[in-house]
């Protein structure tokens, strides 16, 4: 046998008169095969390949072809605790249920202290957009202590601290990662700051009135003009120093603590100093995180655990730099980066709408394999398609009722049922446009991109316009059915008169 190094090949290359054998294996269903002059079988693609010979059908429109990014296999929502499973958990949960319920008396009864004293220092407090007069403030002590109880009722009975808040007039604004409803009680005791919080909370329980003499600034996340107010507040409140902190929850909603989602820009816009506070949950057995699951079971798990426990670190305050020219977005992205890295978690573009339209989903009657493969990141959905997460949702809507597969894959047949077309040479080259995978199906972020890509081209609004301007019916301000029958034939031919009026118009 010859020397070999480490740069020899082990088996000598054949001759270069040697034939080449090259074999195509495809499945049967999409292929038919040939024989070619030489009697080799080769195989021939009659779907796949088909595609692509489809023209864009939105090319009047200025469409140069839709692309669609590739799907995030996160899923920063999810509880991985979500069952209770092994002998373990039994076991524990089974000892642990006495002292539930006296933790249960303890929670209710500092819920309830806590809920009078705070009636006793809103009492008569008429001028609420002032700062809460310091005899108010030592009332509200009695309310900070109870926090304290209800988090020991909760199994909290340390917490682990990691550097110290900054004092207020360097960093008058404080923002956390949000995992658990745990946090904004535990800031309610440690700080006693102005919360930030939906409207939708006012309304709670006991709760609603606590949080009002934090001073909360409430916002509507689908109000324009109630974003702006809040922004205004954040920037009103945060400038005076008579005021608590403002703290804020940038995420938006509460995640399962291995990912960070993206950020929101309100506590980023009126330009001051941040200080990040970074909050974990240790676990092994129990997900404290509030992501899918109903807040019953959560409290209930939390209740009949030995101990839980909580990480709290505060991190370097992040300021604008010194020209002060840094954008909003720029200052939000170096306080997320900083937070992320201290949590050691991968930072993604999903946001609040990505709940929506996960709960969109898991609410559908339709057996779904993973609900999570509707979630399309939808922070970097509204900077690259310019809709909101109510939108994505309608479409989502649209979609489900498309009955798709328990992959997420919706079928030709049933997008041509739902959109009510017919099957032509036109619909196969829509539903082909957005099949940017070719794979005969499509999925919800497909069928999203590629509807919003549509829609929102600069055009389609105008060619409406024009179409409507040219089915008009003399001076009337309709399109009648004959003539609307004539006018879409041409881009649809043979339809009868119930596939006409069976077209959405």
């Amino acid at each position: 046998m010859a020397d070999q190094d480490l740069t020899s090949p082990f088996l000598s290359p054949p001759p270069s008169d040697h034939p080449h054998l090259i074999l195509t294996i495809q499945d049967d269903t999409d292929s038919e095969s040939h024989h070619n002059h030489n009697g080799i079988h080769t195989h021939q693609s009659t779907s796949a390949d088909h595609h692509h010979h489809f023209r864009n059908p939105f090319a009047f429109l200025g469409s140069d072809g839709l692309t669609v990014p590739a799907s995030s296999t996160a899923d920063p929502f999810r509880n991985h605790t979500l069952e209770i499973t092994g002998i373990y958990e039994w076991l524990k949960i089974g000892i642990c249920l006495p002292i539930a319920l006296v933790r249960l008396v303890l929670f209710g009864a500092s819920l309830l202290i806590g809920f009078l004293a705070t009636k006793l220092a809103l009492q008569g407090w008429k001028d609420k957009k002032s700062p809460m007069p310091r005899w108010r403030c030592r009332i509200m002590w009695i309310t900070r202590v109870c926090t304290r109880c209800i988090l020991f009722a909760f199994g909290y009975h340390w917490i682990r601290h990691k550097g110290k808040p900054a004092p207020r007039d360097i960093a008058p604004i404080v923002v956390s990662n949000h995992v658990s409803f745990i946090e904004p009680i535990f800031f309610f005791y440690e700080l006693f700051p102005t919360i930030v919080a939906s409207e939708s909370h006012d309304s709670l329980p006991f709760v609603g009135t606590i949080i009002r003499a934090m001073q909360v600034i409430y916002v509507n996340r689908f109000s324009a003009s109630s974003r702006k107010h809040a922004v205004s507040e954040i920037k009103r409140k945060a400038s005076c120093g008579r005021f608590p902190r403002v703290l804020l929850f940038p995420e938006g909603t509460t995640t399962n603590g291995r990912y960070l989602i993206s950020f929101e820009l309100g506590a980023f816009i009126p330009g001051f100093a941040i200080q990040p506070v970074v909050v974990r949950y240790p676990h092994v057995h129990f997900d404290q995180s509030w992501g899918h699951i109903s807040l019953a079971k959560l409290m209930f798990r939390m209740l009949t655990q030995f101990h839980n426990f909580m990480e709290v670190e505060y991190l370097s305050v992040v300021s604008l730099f010194d020209n002060k020219k840094e954008s909003a977005t720029r200052f939000s992205e170096r306080t997320s980066h900083a937070i992320a890295t201290a949590l050691n978690v991968v930072q993604t573009s999903h946001s609040y709408g990505d709940l929506m339209l996960l709960m969109k989903a898991s609410q559908s009657k339709l057996k779904l394999e993973q609900p999570s493969v509707y979630m399309v990141e939808m922070a970097s959905v509204k900077s690259l398609l310019h809709i909101s997460s109510m939108e994505a949702v309608d479409f989502l809507d649209k979609f489900l009722s498309m009955n798709p597969d328990p992959r997420g894959h919706v079928h030709y047949h049933d997008f041509l049922r739902v959109l009510r077309l017919k099957d032509c040479s036109y619909s196969e080259e829509i539903f082909a446009f957005m099949d940017v995978e070719r794979n005969g199906v499509i999925t919800f972020k497909q069928f999203l991109f590629g509807s919003a890509h549509v829609v929102k081209r600069p055009l389609f609004r105008r060619a409406c316009e024009l179409a409507f301007s040219e089915c008009v019916s003399g001076e009337n301000d309709y399109v009648s059915e004959q003539k609307f029958g004539e006018s879409i034939g041409h881009a649809i031919p043979d339809l009868n008169e119930d596939e006409v009026m069976a077209i959405p118009f």
